[in-house]
């Protein structure tokens, strides 16, 4: 099939098919994608096209394409155009990737379910009634739904592999640092990672491998080694994280159980169990962390240069963190929350490194319950536990990805691995194995 064709195929996806899940924002103009389809086309025949070409391509709605609508699924944002283009859509145009739109939301990140949009919330395509997950949730969704073949999402405590297990896709959190965040409306600077979903791993990989590595405009990314070292021990051994103290659904459980049993016994592989110390603190330890990051972020909405005032227009969840971020940081505390949630992070990812000493990755769920329906009234409490798996790996700063190994009453549901810094070369072969291929 030729760009052109795919292309065509996806318009007439989005055009039936997006106003049922609300998965996508903005649409580039038809004629402008058509050219460019056809252009790459005369680059496949002529053998000068880049690795990206006749990839279809949607991007999260805080990552900056230039001249679209980057309103991070807010009022606040609603008419903001980009004036320039983040560093992963640098790349990925060089590649000759075509970008179709723009994903839908959590607003400015700030979600679990892909609810908190302030243009609807995005329709689960397994089954409309439920939740998709978020906040990466109208890219999880487009890739699901065939509206593209990759997406590009932000994941800050899991917002990549959260939406991605729901939806029954792949989702990969890189390694902090792995890639630019350059051209990102970030939720939390010090935990935020750009990264690739799509509905196998071997794509999630090639999309990691062209918006990888270091880049001048961002101070926190750095070169991602080729070949990292494999394991030392000539095998893989398999880390089954102990979930004794973190409420996991017990079906979710056993599937996960049974599916990492499989595979070890097929690839000779060894298991061990994974005690993580205080994990249990993950989400306590997260969320001061992303309240005060995020209301010093939003210092800069304040309706002079762009936008209208974060707190006239925004909803309940952003003015919650901003609220909490502004509270957090009164002179009075002198910056005593935020600076043990800062001690916290650093034990949680001293306790990773131990543990990465004497196995290959760890693996858990993804999430630890089912989705739930859309509008169904939940505890702020609740909602924030459904990232107590995945946020750990953003604390510690590791790469992890989420794959789909089977269903429960008809919802996709997701193991996670985990593996240590910069290993996503390794990461990528364990979930190869996992996928089946």
């Amino acid at each position: 099939m030729t760009t052109l064709e795919r292309v065509k195929e996806c318009l007439g996806k989005i055009k039936k098919e997006n106003c049922k899940i609300n998965a996508l924002l903005e649409i580039r103009p038809e004629g402008e994608i058509l050219k460019e389809a056809e252009e790459i086309d005369k680059k496949i025949k002529r053998g000068r096209a880049g690795k990206l070409a006749g990839k279809i391509i949607v991007v999260k709605a805080n990552i900056n394409v230039k001249g679209m609508n980057i309103s991070c699924a807010s009022k606040v944002l609603e008419d903001y155009k980009a004036p320039y283009d983040a560093s992963v859509i640098e790349r990925i145009e060089k590649e000759d990737g075509l970008i179709i739109g723009i994903a839908n939301m959590d607003e400015f990140a700030a979600g679990f379910s892909g609810e908190t949009s302030a243009f609807g919330p995005v329709k689960n395509p397994v089954d409309k009634t439920l939740i998709t997950g978020g906040s990466s949730s109208g890219s999880a969704a487009a890739v699901a739904v065939g509206f593209c073949d990759m997406a590009l999402g932000s994941d800050t405590g899991g917002s990549i592999r959260n939406p991605a297990s729901i939806c029954g896709v792949v989702g990969l959190k890189p390694s902090y640092g792995s890639v630019s965040r350059y051209g990102l409306i970030d939720l939390s600077m010090s935990l935020d990672q750009i990264g690739p979903l799509a509905k196998n791993v071997k794509d999630v990989n090639l999309l990691f491998d062209v918006i990888k590595g270091k880049d001048e405009r961002d101070a926190t990314s750095r070169e991602c080694p080729a070949h990292p070292p494999q394991s030392k021990r000539g095998e893989i051994i398999v880390g089954i994280l102990d979930l004794d103290c973190l409420g996991v659904d017990e079906r979710i459980k056993e599937l996960i159980n049974r599916k990492v049993e499989e595979i070890s016994s097929k690839n000779g592989w060894k298991t061990k169990e994974v005690n993580i110390e205080n994990i249990d603190l993950a989400v306590e330890t997260y969320y001061p962390l992303v309240y005060v990051e995020f209301f010093s972020a939003t210092r800069r909405f304040d309706g002079r240069r762009y936008g209208k005032k974060i707190e006239d227009a925004a909803g309940p969840e952003v003015l919650r963190r901003v609220l909490g971020g502004g509270e957090i940081t009164k002179a009075e505390h002198e910056g005593r929350y935020y600076n043990s949630a800062i001690r916290v992070k650093e034990f949680i990812r001293a306790e990773f490194s131990k543990n990465f000493r004497s196995v290959d990755c760890i693996v858990s769920p993804v999430l630890p319950r089912l989705p739930w329906k859309i509008g169904e009234k939940i505890s702020v409490e609740e909602g924030y536990a459904m990232d107590v798996l995945t946020i750990p790996s953003n604390l510690a700063g590791n790469c992890s990805i989420s794959v789909p190994v089977g269903k429960i009453d008809g919802i996709p549901v997701g193991i996670q691995i985990i593996c240590d810094k910069f290993e996503e070369e390794k990461l990528l072969g364990i979930a190869r194995a996992f996928e089946g291929d």
